[in-house]
């Protein structure tokens, strides 16, 4: 048996080192062929699942530009057809849902630059608009009867003040606005009183106020004042309403008042709904971390908080197909951290939950029909996998709690797929289960199999025929434990026309996050590893302490260690694979981005063996993104303080690696977005200006108004650009 088991090894490991068998290399322009396919949604019987398709096409308006292209797809989950096409609108459509009959679908695609919800009958004809609502319409969900849509719309502060049917009392926050010698009767009075420059205070206040309603100047009295693109000196509130779909009818609010909800859903009757936000907090919305859990009746009547509690969050409710259980997730408000899986009655409390052990972040909960099951998807030791919670011993007949307790150890968390990929979106109906899977031989494709995961059919082509006549490099994997004991994995890619006995250069990949994870089943990454190693490069990426998917030990394990430690493990992996014998060490080249491209900064600063090294997006002065990034929150969940605290400030000085610039001689290319405001880019400025003053061969690149999400889902033009840059860059410096 051993011997077998052995062979089996080798033959998986086999299939997992080779390249596939097609001649043509991956080019960068092949980036613009993927299609992403998401928001998989099935009909009752599982006969039939819509999800949305996102191409890139040429921008007719511009022939060196490409645009990102939304639409609804819908297809026959028995394979006999093909996937067929039912959006075609020049604008996206997306958040498809269809109807509890099967017969039509809501889907949301906007209006005059506003999101609105529109239904498309299945039976043919056109899409017609639901909602025309002020504030925009998003994330329709179909009442039990198909009668009714609940929508949610982001309404600001300044018109939730004065909107006569979300406050008609005019009432005001019971939170403070934080607007200094200023108090909410004051701030209100200035959106109420007449505008004057040469008038009284209050009309001189009220002009001024409308200089800043029409942007002629952004007043800043908000903790969060950064969002992805730009400072934003305004608040909103998501609300949620309810929308008849008979003709000419208007929405009714559900939620009111000023707080923020997340996310709402019907209970299985249609009564009520049950909503994730924060009501009971008197601090500003963006002081108070706290998430609670509440059910009110469709009428916005009756709230009643199911579970909360100070400095927790409780979020992802779902409620049982039956309407008598009740899962959820939460855990304390620093996101270093992962949340705890638990279950209980809808109309029990906090002491009655029970927790489902299972040390990753889960997604996508889901209750199997007939309540044996809850499935979710969880990053995991470099896959996606889905998971099932099999709650089907003691719960069919819906025991006293007591004996649910005495039974939990029935309650066990089945891996339905493995780690050599990574399951998105999915759904489940009867004994149907429909989902988006990633791995290494295509990107994005939609399979369908039976409730255990078993029986795999991939059912569409989105990306299978452009692939196949593609050479693609096959990771292989490893580990090694660190000084710390934790198992580290990684990845070897050897180029896609590798040779015994050749020589080649080898990039080291490192993900950002830090808490992200990496592995076969990532796809975000799929085209940039297979460019490099079709460009004859080796590819070595590892998932280093502090990263998502091992738990919450290994998740934590970085804490006050952003520099040393991880590099220890990332280097490790490079290490091992240039033991193997086939990589070019003078051809040693580094890349990453976000919390990767803070780590680039500071490998080369202590370590001299690469030939060339590329950061993206980077933090390279700790200090400084607390001030200028709206992820500064990193700074006190990792290093457990601010910049003025004694202890905190000598850990944030030793750990920047501004403050080691001066050991940094590795030719070294730069970039950054000018609308990056989640880590800010005046660091990189700092670090490009210091490394010039110091003479070093550096080269410095901003994408005019680009965001962190450049490489993920920026402007086509601008992703190609950075890739090629990056390749130009390092090929100056092998090739000499």
């Amino acid at each position: 048996m051993r011997k077998i088991i052995l062979v089996l090894f080798i033959l998986q490991s086999a299939i997992f080192s080779i390249a596939q068998t097609g001649k043509e290399p991956v080019k960068v322009t092949d980036l613009l062929k993927i299609k992403s396919i998401s928001g998989v949604n099935l009909s009752k019987d599982g006969g039939k699942a819509i999800f949305t398709v996102t191409s890139i096409e040429p921008d007719s308006d511009n022939k060196l530009e490409y645009k990102y292209i939304t639409q609804v797809w819908m297809v026959n989950t028995d394979g006999a057809s093909s996937p067929k096409q039912l959006t075609t609108h020049k604008e996206n459509s997306s958040q498809a849902v269809l109807s509890p009959d099967g017969k039509q679908i809501a889907f949301v695609r906007a209006v005059d630059n506003k999101p609105q919800v529109f239904l498309l009958s299945l039976e043919g004809g056109e899409a017609s608009q639901l909602t025309k609502h002020k504030y925009g319409a998003g994330n329709p969900k179909w009442s039990p009867d198909g009668k009714q849509i609940l929508f949610s719309a982001s309404i600001p502060l300044k018109d939730l003040l004065k909107d006569s049917t979300l406050n008609p009392d005019k009432e005001l926050p019971k939170w403070p606005m934080e607007k200094p010698g200023i108090d909410n009767k004051l701030t209100l009075k200035a959106t109420t009183s007449k505008a004057d420059p040469d008038g009284t205070i209050e009309e001189i206040r009220a002009y001024l106020e409308n200089n800043a309603i029409d942007k002629k100047a952004n007043v800043i009295n908000k903790l969060n004042f950064l969002d992805e693109m730009n400072i934003n000196a305004e608040m909103s509130f998501n609300h949620y309403f309810l929308i008849d779909l008979r003709p000419d009818t208007k929405p009714v609010p559900v939620t009111r008042g000023f707080y923020r909800y997340n996310s709402a859903d019907f209970s299985p009757d249609g009564k009520q709904l049950i909503l994730a936000g924060n009501m009971d907090s008197l601090q500003h919305p963006d002081r108070a971390l706290e998430n609670e859990i509440y059910m009110v009746n469709t009428d916005g009547t009756k709230f009643r908080k199911v579970v909360g509690e100070k400095d927790k969050n409780f979020n992802s409710p779902r409620i049982s197909p039956s309407g008598k259980w009740l899962t959820f997730q939460y855990g304390n408000t620093s996101f270093v951290s992962v949340p705890q899986l638990a279950i209980m009655p809808v109309n029990g409390s906090v002491k009655d939950k029970i927790d489902i052990p299972f040390d990753r972040s889960k997604g996508n909960i889901t209750w199997s029909n007939d309540e044996k099951y809850i499935y979710f998807t969880a990053q995991s030791n470099g896959g996606q996998p889905i998971y099932r919670v099999d709650l089907s011993s003691g719960w069919t007949i819906y025991p006293p709690l007591s004996t649910l307790k005495d039974k939990d150890k029935n309650i066990r968390v089945d891996q339905l797929t493995d780690y050599n990929n990574g399951i998105g979106s999915f759904d489940i109906a009867g004994n149907k289960l429909v989902f988006v899977k990633t791995e290494v031989a295509n990107p994005f494709e939609i399979y369908v199999a039976d409730a255990t995961a078993k029986n795999q059919k991939r059912i569409s082509n989105f990306n299978t025929e452009w692939i196949a006549n593609k050479k693609l490099s096959f990771p292989e994997k490893h580990s090694f434990k660190n000084e710390k004991g934790m198992e580290i994995e990684y990845w070897v890619m050897k180029p896609a026309t590798y040779e015994p006995g050749k020589k080649y250069p080898l990039l080291l990949e490192i993900h950002g996050g830090p808490s992200a994870m990496w592995g076969p089943g990532e796809s975000s990454m799929w085209h940039e590893y297979q460019y490099f190693c079709s460009k004859g490069y080796g590819v070595v990426y590892c998932n280093p302490r502090g990263s998502g998917g091992y738990g919450l030990d290994f998740l934590r394990g970085n804490i006050n260690d952003w520099g040393t430690g991880p590099t220890s493990d990332v280097l490790a992996s490079l290490d091992k694979t240039v033991a193997e014998g086939w990589a070019d060490t003078s051809k040693l080249l580094v890349t990453g981005g976000s919390y990767a491209g803070y780590l680039v900064a500071w490998i080369i600063a202590h370590d001299q063996r690469f030939a060339a090294a590329c950061s993206q997006r980077g933090v390279y002065d700790l200090a400084t993104f607390f001030g200028e990034g709206n992820a500064w929150r990193l700074v006190p969940n990792y290093f457990g303080g601010y910049p003025w605290d004694a202890a905190a400030k000598a850990t944030l000085e030793r750990e920047s690696p501004i403050n080691h610039v001066q050991n940094i001689k590795t030719p070294y290319i730069i970039f950054h977005g000018d609308n990056d405001r989640r880590t800010g880019f005046v660091q990189s400025e700092m670090l490009y200006k210091s490394l010039k003053v110091l003479g070093r061969p550096v080269e410095y690149v901003r994408h005019p108004a680009a965001t962190h999400e450049l490489t993920r889902s920026g402007n086509n033009r601008q992703r190609i650009d950075q890739m090629l840059r990056t390749y130009e860059f390092f090929e100056r410096w092998i090739k000499k």
